[in-house]
Parts: structure tokens; sequence; C-alpha cells
């Protein structure tokens, strides 16, 4: 037994220090870097740590301590929005990253308790073990996707979006699927630590290396199937400006940002294409209650093609019957003629950054500029606009919750995502955003139009790949056609997450009736 296992088996601060690292090692797996091998040792070790604890509780101080490692380390970027105004919240920076990972790793606590409470009743087997650990694990991520308004970002499934091939499965089993495929494989190399047999551990292993094998192939296969093609006159411009957060609403600037965008907006294409019939801004680009100010849109309404469209984010502030003033984080389709003919407003507000909870009790301003809290939008966010097939608007993050974007009365003919990931400066985060993005559009089954502030602008195809981008921290346009939906909307679009969670239960069963050969166990019942 090496000293890794003794240590992960034993109480005290060594196993605590080294189940955070195990966690900082799984966020490594995640965008922009992708080092996928390193889930391995990771799941591995928090499942035999899990196993090894004496008590519920035990197992789940374990999970947090590693879910501690790996929020911290997947959601550093947090500490960016804090430096974009440092004299004021600067110092808050590193306590809302502590403080946000140490929440979070609830999720990763519940899981450890719940499976070692599982295999206590089962007197289960190794490969039962990691087959109920799986399932449990992404039962927490999806429960994570919900609660408290939800945040299933950085989803073990998308630690895959580096592959084409690998985040097809995406389309039938969704990412939670996925997630729960990339914890079984890696969670099987454990079995090495309980079975006698080393043959026997290796064949077990090599269920879960299969998986991934079926997975990639079948993948592979999917992307051979003809694309659909594109949107006939359909000729989008996204527009990137690269505004800094810190500048976005300064008011010696906030005319010039606009101005930038109409200039960069009537440009020539570079390559001497068509000219774009709908042209498209960020979140908030405009930096000023765009929908009452028509002097505002008459000016801005010279970028607009002939017959289409500017599509841009923009603060919407009216005042309510009662005298209270209403604002909405807004996204406006407006034609040539100064005419706003759709509006969304962003039904999903990021709490803290767009509203503050309980506001009675918490008396501090929100990160974003003004002091009024947004209010949620209502409808479904689908909009009809002219020369457009029906389009699905999502805002910033609204774009990372699956289920969501599957909760739609009719299906999109594509996903438009306008945000502004300015606020996390060259951090991991704008990276794993995309990845949010691209999945979306595998599981839909529909093409996606990101247009970001800062980047990462791009236009994904319904298979989920990235066909043209802007990269991060680039000021440019980006003219591309609109792909086509698929004709036939995949599994996932049909059945949601209800795919992911039959598949969790099938394992949680399975788990239950695993049996090792001739029912002999080594090194497996540390249960007292």
């Amino acid at each position: 037994m090496s000293w890794i296992t003794r240590t992960l088996e034993a109480a005290g601060w060594r196993r605590s220090l080294l189940l955070i690292g195990l966690g900082a090692l799984a966020g490594l797996a995640l965008p922009p870097l992708h080092l996928v091998f390193f889930l391995i040792p990771a799941f591995a070790g928090l499942l035999i740590a899990v196993i090894a604890s004496k008590s519920m509780r035990d197992a789940g101080m374990a999970g947090w301590w590693f879910g501690l490692g790996h929020f911290a380390v997947g959601f550093y970027w947090i500490g960016h929005a804090f430096l974009v105004d440092a004299e004021r919240y600067g110092f808050l920076a590193p306590p809302a990253v502590i403080g946000m990972a140490a929440g979070l790793a609830v999720f990763p606590a519940c899981a450890g308790a719940v499976t070692r409470y599982i295999c206590i009743r089962l007197n289960d087997a190794p490969g039962g073990r990691v087959l109920v650990f799986a399932a449990v694990w992404v039962f927490f991520e999806w429960v994570r996707g919900w609660i408290l308004t939800g945040f299933p970002w950085n989803l073990i499934g998308s630690v895959w979006t580096f592959s084409d091939a690998m985040t097809q499965a995406a389309a039938y089993v969704g990412v939670y699927g996925l997630s729960l495929i990339s914890v079984i494989a890696a969670s099987f190399f454990a079995v090495f630590h309980w079975l006698p047999s080393r043959r026997d551990a290796a064949s077990q292993t090599a269920i879960g290396l299969l998986l991934l094998t079926a997975v990639w192939s079948g993948g592979t296969l999917r992307l051979m199937t003809p694309e659909p093609g594109d949107i006939e006159g359909v000729h989008l411009r996204l527009v990137q400006p690269n505004v800094p957060q810190n500048l976005k609403w300064a008011d010696g600037h906030k005319v010039g940002h606009v101005r930038k965008m109409m200039n960069m907006s009537i440009q020539k294409p570079a390559n001497g294409d068509t000219m774009p019939t709908h042209v498209i801004w960020p979140e908030t680009a405009i930096p000023f209650n765009f929908s009452s100010d028509a002097a505002l849109k008459v000016a801005t309404a010279r970028v607009v093609p002939a017959d289409g469209l500017l599509i841009t984010g923009a603060p919407r502030a009216e005042k309510q019957p009662d005298g209270r003033a209403h604002l909405a984080n807004s996204l406006h389709a407006m034609n040539a003629k100064a005419e706003i003919v759709a509006t969304y407003d962003k039904r999903h507000l990021v709490p803290f950054g767009e509203y503050v909870p309980m506001r009675q009790i918490l008396r501090f301003s929100k990160l974003t500029a003004g002091r009024i809290d947004f209010s949620p939008g209502t409808g479904s966010g689908i909009m009809n606009l002219p020369g457009l097939p029906p389009v699905l608007a999502l805002i910033c993050y609204e774009v990372i919750f699956p289920a969501e974007v599957a909760d739609t009365p009719t299906r999109p003919g594509w996903i438009l995502n306008i945000t502004n990931d300015a606020w996390f400066g060259q951090s991991a985060g704008p990276y794993q955003h995309l990845a949010a993005a691209q999945l979306r559009a595998a599981e839909q089954g529909v093409p996606l139009v990101r247009v970001a502030n800062t980047g990462i602008s791009a236009v994904i195809d319904p298979f989920g790949r990235r066909r043209a981008e802007l990269a991060l921290g680039d000021e440019g346009i980006l003219d591309a056609a609109l792909p086509a939906a698929l004709a036939v909307p995949p599994p996932y679009a049909r059945f949601g997450d209800w795919l992911a969670l039959a598949l969790g239960l099938i394992c949680l069963v399975g788990g239950g009736f695993w049996k090792n050969r001739d029912n002999v166990i080594a090194d497996t019942t540390p249960f007292s």
C-alpha cells in the first residue's frame, strides 16, 4: 500500500491536504487546460477515501475537502470581478473565491456521504462501488444545477469539449450523462487498491476505458453524417469591441464605445464577401436606456443593413405604475427605420452581480453599475425576427443551464448568446463559458452564435463544433453564415435530463447487484 492510499485511509490534516490536492487536479481537467488524465488520480483517490471513512460524516468531509480544492481551482477567475473596482471590492476577491469553493463543496460532500451510506447497505464489490459513486456524484451535479437558483458551471462532462467526437455524447445523454461516463472511467482505477488479483482489477478498469472508446467511436461516426448546410441569405456580423470593464460604464467613454461599434459594424468584409444582413453586438453593448432614447436609436440605425437588423444588448429602465423603477438586462432587435421589433429581458439573473438576494438583510450594492437591482424577464426567450429562423435568446450565463435551454415551447432554429466576459479578464472563465455554449449546441442539435465583449465570440454548428471564432482579448469583427439546425432533434433535445438520470439509476441498481468472482474481496471491508 502506497503512502498515498495510507494517507487517504487515515484521519488527520495530511488526508485533508491530499484531498484538496486531488480536487485541484480534477480542476485542471476543466477548460482551458483539459488535462483529463488528472481525473484518474482525483476520482480514484476520492473514492478510496470515501470508502475508507469510518462514518458518513468522515466520508462527507472527504468530499468537502476534495470539493474545496476542485472549485477553488475551477473558479479562481471569480476574483477578477472584484478587481475591476479594486478600490471598493478588491479586498473581497480572496474570500469570495474561497467562500464560493467552500459553499459549492457541499455537493461533493453530500456525494461522499451518500456513497458511503449506500455502499454499507449493499455489502458491495469494488466495481459496484464505482457505479454507485458515479451515479451519486452526477445526481448532486444535477442538484447543483437548480438549487438556490442553480449554478451548473464546470460540470465534469465539460472537460471533453476539446474533442468534437467526445462532445457528441451530449446529443444523447446531455452533459450530465457525459459526466457520468467520465467519473465511471476515472474511478474504476480505484479497484487496483481493493482487488487481490491485478488481472481482475485490470479487466474492470478496462470497462471504463472501453466505455470512453465507445463514446469516441460513436461520436466520430456521428460527425461523418452530412451537415445540414447554412441558412440561405443570412450573413451575420459579430462585433467584439473589447471594451475593458473598468471603462465600460465611465461617463467620459460610453458614447465612444457606441461609436466604436458603429464603425466596426460598417467595415467592408476583409475577403470581399457579401455585406452582413444582421449585425450583432454583445451584452449591454449600449450603456444607455436604448429603448427609450429616440435620438440614439436614429443614430445607430445608420449601421443597420437594409432589410436587416441590429441585435444588441442594453439595459432597459422604465417606471412601473406603482412608481418603482424597473430595470432589465435586455436584448433588442432594431430595423433600419430605428424601430425596435423585438425585446428579450434576461430571465435568470446572477445573484450579487445583477441583484442582491435577501435585499432587506444584505444592505450592500451589487457588483454591476447602479444600485437598483435588475428584475427578471418573463416568457420563453424564443424570438421571431425578420429574415431569421426562430431564435432562442440567452444573455450571459443563461447558456450554462441545460434544462432551461431545452424547456422551450417550440424548437428554435438557432441560439443566440450575448455576453460580457470582460469581468473575468484573461482567465479560464471565458473558456469555460464557451465550453458550456458548445455543449448546448450539441445537446439541442441547433447552431449557437456567441457574441462577447472581450471574447470569446464564436459561431458553433449544431454538432457543437466551433466553426469560427474571435480570440479572447481581441478587437474585431467576425463575418459568418448561420448554420442550419439538424432536421431531427437529438434524444437529449426531446427527453432532457431524464436520460442521464435514468442512466444514473441503472448504475445505482447495477452497483447493488455487482458481485466479484467467488465473492472474494480483499481489503474491502473498512466499515465498522
